[in-house]
């Protein structure tokens, strides 16, 4: 049988070409232990400096939220006393801002302080399942995990633009932070002058304007890896973010079992409930990002009533019988074409 190929357009389409005499230009790099690019139709006198400028955009980032960094801003606060506040950059404050919002609305399913849990599971800067010594959690470090996180509860006050440790608050943006990094590359281009871009960190995309030919940025959806056939889609990032959570992404086995580095921070355990990969897309790529890892929480069901109740355009491929099951959103199916 043929492999159709689902296709999403957006609902209003800006017309406007790039400015005579622009020039397509690529830029790439690393960050946040992964790759990042650029495509950019770019217009006469505002081709300076622009790989550098998108650079220290995703360096600022990784200075103020990598788990990863012991000096970043994130690392400082995990280790801070309880009773601190810490004032907030502006980058910073957005993405707990969403963040939090995000955990609120999906009671628990997704959760930026979830960070013990991804450690326990070898999922952290330390402790790596792929490590010596590494053994799986028992029931009762999974308990005590829980209780711990149950009363180290995160405060934002948003009027002074800081927030409260609580006493052994760890916070995890892993989720969140590519998603946030496409947003602040785009935002970076149209800063300098460029309206017509493909950005990307780590598969994560937003588009806007068109690419030469008057086409907009068509980009195909990732699909699962380890199975034998994974439904395709494409669509066309004229002003939209897409954002991918997949349980191939990062995991480990343990006898017939598969432990992805997805943790469903209301049990303590990996997801175990089929999802191979969610997908949303949305105007926010940070938005997206967060999106796709409550909705592979909550799974099929819940999350679909979720996304549906939201307006969210979500996709999910679920594993069954050795193959995928594609699940779509009221949202999705309205893009399709």
């Amino acid at each position: 049988m043929q492999n159709l190929r689902s296709v999403l357009v957006p609902f209003e389409i800006d017309m406007a070409l790039p400015p005579a005499g622009s020039v397509l230009r690529k830029a790439a790099g690393r960050s946040m232990g992964t790759t990042w690019s650029a495509q950019m139709l770019v217009p006469p006198g505002a081709g300076q400096g622009l790989e550098a400028a998108l650079q220290r955009e995703l360096d600022e980032i990784v200075a103020q939220m990598s788990h990863w960094e012991e000096s970043s801003l994130l690392a400082r606060y995990n280790r801070a006393p309880a009773g601190s506040w810490h004032a907030l950059p502006p980058q910073f404050y957005d993405v707990v801002d969403l963040a939090l919002q995000v955990h609120e609305d999906t009671a628990g399913a997704y959760d930026p302080a979830a960070g013990a849990l991804v450690r326990l599971w070898g999922f952290g800067p330390t402790g790596r399942h792929d490590g010596a010594g590494f053994q799986l959690p028992s029931p009762i470090e999974v308990a005590s995990t829980l209780a711990r996180r149950a009363r180290a509860v995160p405060q934002l006050d948003r009027a002074g633009r800081r927030l409260l440790q609580p006493g052994g608050a760890v916070l995890d943006f892993s989720s969140i932070a590519k998603g946030y990094g496409v947003d602040r590359l785009g935002l970076c281009l149209e800063r300098l002058g460029v309206r017509h871009y493909l950005v990307e960190v780590g598969g994560e995309l937003r588009g806007a304007g068109m690419k030469p030919g008057g086409e907009p940025w068509w980009v195909e959806i990732e699909g699962v890896p380890d199975a034998a056939a994974s439904p395709q889609a494409m669509v066309a990032l004229h002003g939209l973010a897409v954002a991918t959570s997949g349980d191939y992404r990062s995991y480990f086995e343990h006898g017939r079992q598969r432990a992805s580095h997805t943790i469903d921070p209301r049990s303590g355990h990996p997801i175990a409930n089929g999802v191979a990969s969610c997908t949303v897309v949305a105007a926010s790529c940070m938005v997206a990002d967060a999106l796709s890892t409550a909705l592979t929480v909550m799974g099929v069901e819940a999350g679909l009533a979720f996304a549906d109740a939201r307006g969210i355009a979500g996709r999910y491929l679920v594993r069954h019988e050795g193959g995928l099951r594609e699940h779509t959103s009221a949202a999705w199916r309205e893009l399709l074409q």
